[in-house]
């Protein structure tokens, strides 16, 4: 399990998809079925959970993470 933060966004990349940018700048796909809380672009949150390396997605724009728990920091 790992521990990201950051603020979650849409991408307009085919159907869409959810991702979550660091302080650093790096950009994590979110894993489908993101929970409805969660689906505010310009969230601030921090994640637990797992990179999935063995799933790939048609917007490919970033490693995919698998949420196991979050906390929202503010919107």
């Amino acid at each position: 399990m790992i521990t990201l933060a950051g603020t979650i966004q849409r991408v307009q990349m085919g159907p869409g998809t959810w991702t979550l940018t660091t302080a650093d700048g790096s950009t994590y796909e979110l894993h489908a079925n993101l929970p409805e809380a969660l689906q505010q672009p310009g969230l601030s949150v921090r994640l637990q959970g797992r990179l999935r390396d063995d799933v790939m997605t048609l917007a490919m724009v970033g490693p995919v993470f698998e949420i196991t728990d979050y906390e929202i920091l503010c919107s």
